[in-house]
């Protein structure tokens, strides 16, 4: 029985079909399979912060006078300073993936395991300073009153720079008792009690005439407009409310709740899928330091860690973007 074969004129191409499609091993497609449906779901996220920003435009946080703390560097104003090194800390990071990826290719163990404890200390540096910044983003520096309406009333010296509630509010000696379930409505639990009322406030603002209410509508020069010294405490004792220091899903000193809501989610998505990455990357590592890939004679486990690795770099630059840059 004479046996014909058929030449399709797949020989040679990039698609050859077989068990390595566009001579990708399995593993690594189903790597960029995982990469571009995370893309999508991380774009989906950026343009739902991008249309919220739109659309609350003429009051939005403004980023240098939110991210200006520095560890160590307390009550200086350094915009973007840390961030900065955040960033940098993750792109060298990358680099080093990349080296390893390349003493991989060349079976140089000593290399790949060299690179690869480097790239799993900037990941765990970046990591440690995202828990710090949202610390801080947490705890918050300024405070600011909260009115009827939702808007918050920042507060300004003379000369413009913010000064904090607690360093003009006047503190009562009344006692405030939080409200629990269990000791009152029984559907029902007050938050933390602030550490200062509105009265407290107020009086603290009558007794320092240097000191305005800012809005948080911006100008026409693109600065927060500063309210006249009558209509500060106009303001403040009409439509003042509640007393809010930091940021959390509920209130925040900062602006629009719903700035601080996507700074925690789309970040913290974003430090999951680091903190991902760093337990994969250290489990690579010691299978390089115990030889299981030098006995294979194939580092492609270093190499689809590090597609990984350099994806979650892209969408840090692209986060770093809209929410510190733009």
């Amino acid at each position: 029985m004479n046996t014909t074969v058929v030449n399709t004129g797949t020989e040679g191409k990039t698609w050859g079909g077989g068990n390595e499609p566009l001579r990708a091993s399995y593993g690594k497609m189903m790597m960029w399979f995982f990469i571009v449906s995370d893309a999508l779901t991380f774009s989906g996220f950026l343009a739902a912060y991008g249309f919220s920003r739109f659309k609350f435009i003429d009051s939005w946080p403004i980023a240098d006078e939110v991210f200006t703390h520095v560890p160590f560097l307390h009550g200086q104003d350094l915009p973007m300073i840390f961030v900065a090194f955040m960033t940098f800390i993750l792109i060298m990071s990358s680099v080093t993936m990349v080296l390893a990826v390349d003493a991989g290719h060349h079976l140089n163990k000593q290399k790949v395991t060299i690179y690869m404890f480097l790239t799993i200390i900037g990941g765990i540096i970046f990591i440690g300073s995202q828990a710090w910044e949202w610390s801080t983003f947490i705890k918050g520096e300024y405070g600011a009153v909260q009115t009827k309406s939702g808007n918050l009333l920042q507060f300004v010296d003379t000369d413009g720079h913010r000064v904090a509630v607690s360093d003009f509010a006047i503190a009562g000696h009344s006692e405030r008792t939080l409200h629990e379930s269990k000791n009152g409505l029984w559907f029902t639990t007050e938050s933390s009690l602030p550490k200062f009322t509105v009265d407290e406030v107020v009086k603290g603002l009558e007794a320092n005439e240097n000191i305005l209410v800012r809005t948080e509508l911006l100008n026409e020069d693109g600065h927060k407009t500063v309210l006249s010294r009558s209509e500060s405490l106009r303001q403040l004792k009409s439509n003042g409310q509640l007393v809010v220091q930091g940021a959390n899903l509920q209130v925040n000193e900062y602006g629009k709740p719903i700035f601080a809501d996507f700074f925690f989610f789309i970040t913290g998505f974003h430090g999951f899928h680091v903190l991902s990455g760093i337990v994969l990357n250290i489990i690579i590592f010691f299978n390089v330091v115990l030889g299981t890939y030098e006995r294979r004679r194939s580092y492609e486990m270093v190499e689809k860690a590090g597609l990984y690795w350099h994806f979650v770099d892209l969408v840090w630059v692209f986060v770093f973007t809209f929410f510190y840059l733009v």
